[in-house]
């Protein structure tokens, strides 16, 4: 009961913080009908109710699951069986992650259809699963983190020549939405998994971190191979009508229930599976281990579908509504201003980065205290945001004038620090972009680029997740220097004593 009243603090500030804006502002500059604050406060309280249980389940269920799977395929010794249940799982893993659904729902609405929601998941989960893979011989190989995101980017780089700035776009919030409260936490299970049972190496606790960076480059090789077979025909687009500005509200919840619960039901049903397969075959856990990772499951399940019909059902569609109303003033202050606190506000309360900010604490001794990094997140997410907000009101900014200096230099930085730092940063850039800048974050900006008469709903309204998922790598690797510094310092300290 503890845990899950931890769970529910948890959550409760990472939603809170955007339901005291868009009140503030419902009450200020930006009324909202009635009937769309309504829906908003209902679908915030299950957002709040869904991500509990949500988060709660995945602690009983999915990452005893994916530690034993980790431990199992080390155990066999045998690359073949690694490489076939990384490239299976990898795949199923994305298909169950909530964000990219939420993602591709959205790319498929704002497109007309020209990107599919079916096609932009299968296309990420083969990148996933592939990169994944490339991730878990990594860690058996010792292969260093910087080479693998070097070859690993300069490859993006190539194909980014040949694609269209709409999909280059989709391809990089996918990198970061991929990177969720599924996989995640699983991915993070099975990398120490498997890292835990090397027998010899020093580099063991720096290999649990970076495989969630690995994979979530591969989000964005799918989304570009994708757009290649698409004949690179340009994805037009608009925003969807608000569903909420009247009628029935019950109705309108209880019409999404059943299609919510059935595909939530089938994303997890590969993970159900994959996990009797193992009990069979290989984990034989007791009777008592596996109710409680069962018990897990279902509350996975519950969690979910009750996270998804809050954010279906009227949570996205006010954050649009505000950014469209923000934009159409005289002054664009206030836009660039609710960005901002939007990025320093969110980041701050979302569940994984707190689990990260401890785990940077413990790894380096608290040479490096985690409110600091909380310091260096907040800000790097706020001023994602308010970046991608100014690239919208000012059209001569493109996405790739952030995005390639950005991952360029982070490329490069990787070669001056530690390699556990390496790992964490990448990883860091999944775990700022996590379900609130997934959900009302976007689909504000989405709202602010749908106004902006010279912006593009699709080129625009997309990329502020990949800001996002690049700036955290920036803060998080300008740390791990200062930490570097700072060891020398005192190295050179104890040897002059």
């Amino acid at each position: 009961m503890n845990e899950l009243t931890g769970k529910f603090r948890e959550v409760l500030t990472s939603v809170l913080p955007i339901t005291c804006i868009v009140l503030l502002l419902h009450f200020t500059v930006s009324p909202l009908e009635a009937n769309m604050l309504y829906a908003f406060l209902i679908g915030s309280a299950l957002v709040i109710i869904g991500l509990t249980i949500f988060l709660f389940g995945i602690d009983q269920g999915l990452e005893p699951i994916g530690h034993g799977i980790g431990n199992a395929i080390t155990q066999s010794n045998s690359y073949a069986v690694l490489v076939t249940v990384s490239l299976i799982l990898g795949f199923f893993i994305s298909c169950a992650e909530p964000d990219i659904h939420i993602l591709a729902k959205q790319v498929d609405s704002v497109t007309s259809g020209q990107f599919k929601k079916d096609l932009m998941v299968f296309a990420v989960s083969v990148g996933i699963g592939t990169m994944m893979t490339l991730g878990m011989l990594r860690i058996l190989r010792n292969i260093r983190l910087k080479f693998v995101f070097t070859c690993a980017y300069a490859l993006i780089f190539l194909l980014s020549l040949f694609s269209s700035p709409d999909f280059l776009a989709i391809a990089f919030d996918a990198s970061g939405a991929t990177t969720g409260a599924i996989t995640v936490p699983f991915m993070l299970a099975l990398a120490a998994g498997v890292s835990t049972m090397k027998k010899d190496s020093k580099l063991s606790e720096a290999d649990s971190f970076g495989l969630v960076g690995i994979s979530s480059a591969g989000a964005i090789f799918g989304v570009l191979i994708a757009g290649l077979f698409l004949e690179g025909e340009k994805l037009n687009g608009s925003l969807p009508e608000a569903e909420i500005t009247h009628g029935n509200l019950l109705e309108a919840y209880g019409s999404k229930l059943f299609h919510i619960a059935w595909e939530s039901f089938l994303t997890l049903l590969p993970i159900i599976i994959a996990y009797i397969i193992f009990q069979v075959f290989f984990f034989k856990d007791r009777k008592r281990e596996v109710i409680d990772i069962f018990r897990g499951l279902v509350l996975t399940f519950l969690g979910l579908v009750v996270f998804l019909l809050g954010v279906n059902g009227g949570f996205m569609e006010v954050g649009t509504q505000l950014g469209i109303r923000l934009a159409s003033m005289d002054s664009n202050i206030p836009v660039l201003l609710i960005a901002l606190l939007l990025g320093l506000t969110t980041v701050l309360a979302e569940p994984a980065v707190h689990v990260l900010t401890y785990q940077v604490e413990d790894v380096t001794g608290g040479s490096v205290k985690r409110n600091l990094v909380l310091i260096f997140l907040s800000v790097a997410v706020g001023l994602s945001i308010f970046m991608s907000a100014l690239r919208i009101l000012i059209p001569s900014i493109q996405l790739w004038m952030y995005l390639l200096p950005g991952f360029g230099l982070a490329v490069i930085l990787a070669y001056f620090i530690p390699d556990l730092f390496v790992g964490m940063a990448y990883d860091t850039g999944g775990v700022a972009s996590g379900p609130m800048t997934a959900t009302f974050s976007l689909a504000f900006v989405q709202g602010v680029a749908a106004q902006v008469p010279t912006a593009d709903v699709v080129v625009d309204g997309f990329g502020m997740i990949a800001i996002v998922a690049m700036m955290p790598i920036l803060a998080i690797e300008l740390l791990g220097a200062l930490y570097q510094a700072k060891s020398r310092k005192a190295s050179d300290s104890a040897l002059n004593e």
